[in-house]
This record gives structure tokens, C-alpha cells and sequence, in this order.
């Protein structure tokens, strides 16, 4: 694993320095003004929806649904024995507060499968005991922690410091598939528990196929853009082609750096209420580095999105048209791999059926800022209302702390 305290680079596209912006599956916009699509974009959160997506069950039927949402979505034992899983298994009537993994993963298309892979984002999804709302919590992606030894039969790791997105990495080293799956996931969650005592009764892992698919099957979104966001991905040259707008490189600092490429102007989000076809709804919550506050302004856009797109999915529209319902379920099925805990997912579903998409609350941490890790310049350190929060969650009290630090509700 690699203990490098440079900050991690972003994907880039798959074409550079000018080069045309590939196109996903079933997204062929014309070149001006709606632009071919980014190589993709990173939105781990969508995973939620998953859990909350079933609380319509009784608008279409249990059982059809059901059958459609399950039968395609990949249930793997993810957390191993750093979960609950032994403490409640198959039909049963869930009780009490629940914590779910939620992890992104950013892995290049060309990517040797061996090759060791970074969490993109890492979020908590807490539901407290009376089921009736469920706040997500990101933990930065390069906040600097201790991340305990662990041996996944491939390759042992003997612990130490690193960005905590690097236990997945670690955990998952020099094996392929299922395994490095289960491994990643089992050593960021034992990361988490060694630090924060949080532990968790269910797990999820998604990637940016299936996102791509389920924005485009929506047909794209409605939402606010709360700050101009120019892309660092789409632009046009002066014959209206798209081409990559910025030039990346590594400073001498170890940073990333980015250059304009003359000739090529970037597409610009603008403020206000509007609808995003699927193509710029991914490069939208892809932006960080153009933005003031980095990472943390991508965390609160893709809250925001993961509003409207709940609200969306949970929308008559889409309960109501057996054709599209049945195409949602079929992409957010395939977009995800679940461990359940050992649980029923109608039951989780039944469980959750009182949460709506005004009951999602999303939680800034370390203030929405970047918060430098003394130690580290290019890492972070989480600030004391953030682990006060953390042991919020390991206490099972987190309505009541939001109730008292309600500036932490992120704006969506």
C-alpha cells in the first residue's frame, strides 16, 4: 500500500489534452450545445437509495417488486466478522439503530484487476432506532489514520499510517473479485471500528457503470446548482467538439495541477433550479478542483443530488409506470454490490418504508472545510464536532446531537 502523503489524484479522462470525452451506453447527446459524456462520474451515495428506493412496495405490489429489485443485485458477505451478521438472519423483524458501510469506488476501466484500489468515498448511512429518518456521514477520504495489520491470505499488511481511503486498498491487495471485495470492506470497517468504535449491520459497494445507467433510465434530474461549477472534464473548441478544457499535471509540490488548453472553453454550471440530462449530472458532481472548498463542495453536490434523485425514484412517475420501474430496478440492481447483513432485503425495505426523501439528512463534517492533519499537510485530521458526531453514532444518539448542531445539516 502506498503511504505517499500526496493528495490523490481524481480520474481523469479517458482521452488528454484535447483529446474527445468518450460516451457512455444509451447518453449519445449531440455536440452543441448538449456534449458527449464525461469518461463518468463518482457518486457512492446512490447506494442509499437502495434501502429507501422499497418504501413504495405497497403502491405496485410486495412481491413484484420485490422479484425485481432482488433479483439482480449482488449479495456478498463484505464486512465478515467485523459485522452483526450473526445477530439477526433472514426473515425478521428489524429493531433498533443501524449503520451501513457505503463505499465508491474509482477504478479505470483498464485497470489491472490486481492492482490495488482506493475508496473514492466512504460514507456512513445511520438509521436510528425508531426508522423514521436516516442521516449520511462522510468521512474525508484523506483523513490520516492508523489502520490496524491484517492479513487477507494474499498478502499481510503490518498496519501504520494512511489516508483512510488506503485500508480498502490494502485490505484488498494482490487478490481479484469477491475477495478483494470482502478483504477491502472488512479491513476499512475494522479501520473505522478500531478508531470511532462505530460497527456496522450492513454494507455496500458501488460503482460508476450502474450510476450512469440509472441516471440515464431517469432521464436526468431536477435540481439546484447552489455555485458556478466550471468543468474540469467537457468543454468545446471553436468548432463546437468537445475537448478537455484543462491540461493535468503534478506540481512540484506533489499536488495536482491544472493548465487551460487554448482554444477550448469550459462548460460552466451556472446557478439555479434546472434540469441536468444524465451526462451533466455526472460531470456536475464529479467537479472538486476548481471549487473553494475542494472535495468538501463535491461532498455537498452530491448530497444534494442523492436528494433529488431519491425523490425522484420515490416519485408517481416512476412507482406508477410499471416499464420504467421495472428498468430502474433492473440498473440500480446491477449498480451495486450488497451485503445485507444476513438480512432480508424486503425486510430492510419494510423497515425503512417511513423514510421519505425529506427524511434523508445529509452532515457536513469537519465543517464543510479542509481540515490539515498536523502532521501531514496533504492529509486531514477530523475536528473535535466531527468525532463528537462519530460518537454520536457509536452511542445511538444522533437525532438528538443534529438537534443541537443543526448548522451541520448540509443545505439540499
Amino acid at each position: 500500500m502506498s503511504t505517499s502523503d500526496q493528495p490523490d489524484q481524481p480520474g481523469a479522462p479517458a482521452s488528454t489534452e484535447g483529446g474527445a470525452v468518450p460516451e457512455p451506453d444509451g447518453d449519445r447527446p449531440p455536440a452543441v450545445p448538449r456534449h458527449r459524456a464525461p469518461v463518468w462520474a463518482k457518486l457512492c451515495i446512490v447506494v442509499g437509495v437502495v434501502l429507501t428506493l422499497m418504501s413504495g412496495v405497497a403502491l405496485v405490489g410486495k412481491q413484484l417488486l420485490f422479484s425485481y429489485a432482488t433479483h439482480s443485485v449482488a449479495q456478498e458477505n463484505l464486512l465478515g466478522d467485523t459485522g452483526t451478521r450473526g445477530q439477526q438472519r433472514g426473515h425478521v423483524d428489524i429493531t433498533g439503530a443501524k449503520n451501513i458501510l457505503l463505499i465508491g469506488i474509482d477504478a479505470r476501466p483498464d485497470q489491472d484487476p490486481t492492482e490495488p484500489v482506493r475508496a473514492d468515498s466512504i460514507l456512513i448511512l445511520h438509521i436510528p432506532a425508531d426508522h423514521n429518518a436516516a442521516f449520511l456521514i462522510s468521512i474525508p477520504r484523506d483523513t490520516w489514520v492508523k489502520i490496524p495489520p491484517y492479513n487477507n491470505g494474499a498478502k499481510r499488511f503490518a498496519g501504520g499510517h494512511d489516508k483512510i481511503n488506503g485500508a480498502y486498498a490494502a485490505g484488498g491487495a494482490g487478490l481479484t473479485g469477491a475477495n478483494q471485495r470482502a478483504h477491502a470492506v472488512e479491513l476499512l470497517a475494522l479501520t473505522i471500528k478500531s478508531l470511532w468504535g462505530v460497527t456496522f449491520d450492513g454494507a455496500a459497494i458501488v460503482d460508476f457503470t450502474g450510476f450512469q445507467q440509472v441516471v440515464a433510465v431517469l432521464g436526468g434530474i431536477d435540481m439546484y446548482v447552489d455555485e458556478e461549477t466550471t468543468s474540469i472534464h467537457v468543454g468545446y473548441d471553436a468548432k463546437g467538439e468537445v475537448k478537455v478544457p484543462y491540461r493535468q499535471y503534478t506540481r512540484s509540490d506533489g499536488g495536482q495541477g491544472l493548465s487551460p488548453i487554448p482554444g477550448v472553453t469550459p462548460f460552466v454550471y451556472h446557478v439555479g433550479y434546472q434540469h441536468l440530462e444524465p451526462w451533466q449530472a455526472l460531470d456536475y458532481v464529479r467537479q472538486r478542483e476548481l471549487l473553494p472548498n475542494s472535495d468538501y463542495d463535491r461532498q455537498r453536490h452530491q448530497q444534494q443530488f442523492l436528494k433529488a434523485l431519491f425523490k425522484k425514484l420515490l416519485s408517481r412517475d416512476v412507482l406508477t409506470n410499471p416499464v420504467q420501474l421495472n428498468q430502474v430496478l433492473q440498473v440500480v440492481g446491477k449498480a451495486m454490490t450488497i451485503d445485507s447483513g444476513g438480512i432480508d432485503l424486503a425486510d430492510w425495505a419494510y423497515a425503512m418504508r417511513g423514510i421519505g426523501g425529506d427524511d434523508l439528512l445529509t452532515i457536513k463534517t469537519n465543517n464543510g472545510t479542509f481540515n490539515n492533519d498536523p502532521g501531514n499537510r496533504y492529509a486531514e485530521a477530523l475536528d473535535q464536532t466531527t468525532l463528537d458526531l462519530l460518537a454520536a453514532v457509536r452511542t445511538e444518539q444522533v437525532p438528538a446531537f443534529i438537534a443541537a448542531h443543526p448548522e451541520l445539516v448540509a443545505p439540499s
